[in-house]
């Protein structure tokens, strides 16, 4: 329709990021954290559209923890359309710890805090 990325898009960019980062940076893979009996839902979060990605644009996505609660964590994110390097999108998510078992938040456990705190 009008030849550009949905901004619902920029979420499953910014989710992709973050399960590579959890496995190549933290050395937990996403599978793994689930086999702790831990999982990670969005509280809240805030995305400010910058310029548009059209369909076809290459992109690099950043993300990095900005502080880390109890029960959770604040991810920064931004994406950069490539090669000009221009952002088109950045923000964060407030992400809760669950327990799968219950579905309820659970406290950051100190071997999950030490790996995410490179």
């Amino acid at each position: 329709m009008y030849q550009h990325v949905h901004s619902s898009r920029y979420m499953d960019y910014v989710l992709a990021a973050r399960f590579d980062q959890m496995e190549r940076c933290y050395g937990m893979p996403m599978a793994e954290f689930q086999k702790l009996g831990y999982g990670w839902v969005i509280a809240s979060t805030q995305m400010n559209f910058r310029r548009p990605l059209l369909l076809g644009d290459r992109m690099t996505v950043r993300c990095w923890i900005e502080k880390f609660t109890s029960i959770g964590l604040r991810l920064q994110f931004e994406i950069e359309r490539r090669p000009e390097g221009k952002r088109s999108c950045d923000g964060w998510f407030d992400y809760v710890m669950i327990s799968v078992e219950t579905g309820r938040p659970a406290r950051i456990p100190e071997q999950i805090r030490l790996k995410y705190s490179i």
